[in-house]
Formats: structure tokens, C-alpha cells, sequence
């Protein structure tokens, strides 16, 4: 039995409607977990993510942020090709227009009677910056963010933050840099609300299997961290 649809959402600002991959559990209602893309898109990595989600016995969505400039983008990490035009979608989106489409899913899935009414989000790359600034700007039970961009320029903004969120933050991260790094951390470590990791010797995606800086015992650590926190925050409460 094929567990994986496909959502239509209306955007909140009327300009059109985009589109996200949904992977259920077997077992309904179930809490909510909104997946955040990387500058890749909703690609197999996305969708695989996903389908690991709801094993665990949770909704996971995952909404095409990129729909403006292009819907249904499926990039890889590859190619110098699929990088540029990685980059190319990175540069040219709207950050404010992507944090209202993922309170549009997020407010979306909750309607439905699949859903528990409990929602957190994980995001990895451009999705863990989409995570924290979700921790700062929903009503997101609980948010993850995967060694997120550019959070160091967004920091205050945490003092909004009053649901659960969790930081991976990799060490040797080459698009944040360690004094970048080392302001987040500075920033964040004492909040009543986040909990944060910084992975030693890791890179950027190091839980990206297949990817160039995939590191299976710093992913290892990480996720199962995050299950044990999605579970305090969307199962128990």
C-alpha cells in the first residue's frame, strides 16, 4: 500500500497554490512533521527523509519552496551544474514568502483529520535557517534545524522563540564560518528554549547520505537526537 501522496496548498498571500510530498504512517491520526527542503528542491534525498519520518510514526510534508521561480525542482548534490543552479534558486528566493508557505502547510496539514494537531518542522541547509526563523515566527510545536545558513544575521529574532527547537551545528561547517559559528552558539546556548550541538571535525550536510561530507557517526548522533526530541515534543505532550 503506496503511503506517499501528493498535497495541493493554497498560498496565504493568494498568488497561486504550490505543491509538497507527503509520506503517512500506518497508524492515523498521527503528529506532523514539516521536512524543509535544501537548495536542492524536493528531491529523492527529500522525499526519502520523508518516508524515514513516518516510519517512525509520524506525517511528514514536504512543500516546494522554489515553486515561485520554478515548481517541481529534483536537483542533486552531483554535479557543478545542479550546483550553479542550486545556487541560482538560493539567490532568487524570498525568504519571508517561503517562512508564510511553510505556516500555510503547516496550518493546512493540522485541518486534517490524519493529523493529531501536534506539528513541529526539520529543515536541513537553506531549511535548517527556515527551522530556527520558524522557532521564531510560528506556532510550530517544537522546530530542528540541520546546520541552517545564516542564522548568525538572524539572531535577534531568538528572543521570539518560546517552543522547543534544536540546533545541529557542524563544526567545520564551509558556509558558516567559525566566527559566524561561534556567534550562534554564544547567542543561543543559555535560551530556556534551545537546545544546541555542535558536531566536531563534521562539515556541512554531514547528514546527507551519499553527499561529498557525509559523516555516519555525526548523523548517527544527530538523528537520534532528533527522534528523541520529536517524540518529548509531539508524542508525549
Amino acid at each position: 500500500m503506496d503511503m506517499n501522496k501528493e498535497f495541493k496548498i493554497n498560498a496565504a498571500d493568494n498568488s497561486g497554490s504550490f505543491s509538497a510530498f507527503a509520506s503517512f504512517p500506518a497508524k492515523l491520526p498521527a503528529p506532523t512533521v514539516i521536512v524543509i527542503q535544501e537548495i536542492f528542491g524536493v528531491n529523492k534525498n527529500m522525499r526519502d527523509i520523508c518516508e524515514k519520518i513516518s516510519q517512525a510514526g509520524y506525517i511528514a510534508v514536504c512543500p516546494d519552496l522554489f515553486w515561485r521561480q520554478e515548481p517541481g525542482i529534483q536537483l542533486t548534490d552531483q554535479s557543478e551544474a545542479e550546483w550553479a543552479r542550486a545556487f541560482q534558486l538560493y539567490q532568487g528566493f524570498d525568504v519571508g514568502k517561503g517562512i508564510n508557505d511553510l505556516r500555510a502547510a503547516l496550518a493546512f496539514i493540522r485541518k486534517d483529520p490524519a493529523c493529531t494537531g501536534k506539528a513541529g518542522t526539520i529543515g536541513y541547509c537553506l531549511g535548517g535557517k527556515l527551522a530556527y526563523l520558524m522557532a521564531t515566527g510560528s506556532d510550530a510545536d517544537c522546530n530542528v534545524a540541520y546546520y541552517g545558513v545564516g542564522i548568525e544575521d538572524l539572531l535577534g529574532a531568538a528572543a521570539n522563540i518560546a517552543k522547543p527547537l534544536l540546533m545541529h551545528v557542524a563544526e567545520k561547517d564551509q558556509f558558516v564560518p567559525p566566527a559566524a559559528r561561534q556567534k550562534i552558539t554564544n547567542a543561543l546556548h543559555n535560551h530556556p528554549h534551545v537546545e544546541i550541538h555542535v558536531y566536531p571535525g563534521a562539515d556541512h550536510a554531514f547528514a546527507r547520505i551519499g553527499g561529498q561530507h557525509y559523516d555516519p557517526g555525526a548523523a548517527q548522533q544527530a538523528n537520534g537526537r532528533t527522534a528523541a526530541f520529536l517524540a518529548a515534543h509531539l508524542v508525549k505532550n
